[in-house]
């Protein structure tokens, strides 16, 4: 979903929460990232990355990080995106 001049692999726009999905080949983009993160949280999105690994090894803590981000957001309407992040991901409270 684009956001400013990026396209967040997912956007809840009501919640302004971003969920971006890393890839390994991402792990040197820390300075894009940055950058990226920084777009979003001016446009009032909170950002949260997960390694792809983490997401297809450790799913049910991924989605409680994501379920954590959405109970503290008012109320709205989501939408997925393609993906197209250049990010590096981090799997913050699943861990």
């Amino acid at each position: 979903m684009p956001i400013g001049p990026y396209f967040a692999d997912f956007a809840c726009f009501g919640k302004k929460l971003v969920i971006e999905l890393d890839g390994g080949q991402h792990a040197g983009a820390a300075v894009q990232d940055e950058a990226r993160t920084r777009v979003m949280e001016a446009h009032g999105y909170r950002l949260i990355r997960f390694w792809n690994n983490d997401v297809l090894s450790n799913s049910d803590g991924v989605l409680e990080r994501i379920a954590s981000q959405l109970a503290t957001s008012p109320s709205h309407g989501c939408a997925a995106g393609p993906s197209l992040s250049h990010g590096r991901g981090e799997l913050e409270s699943a861990q």
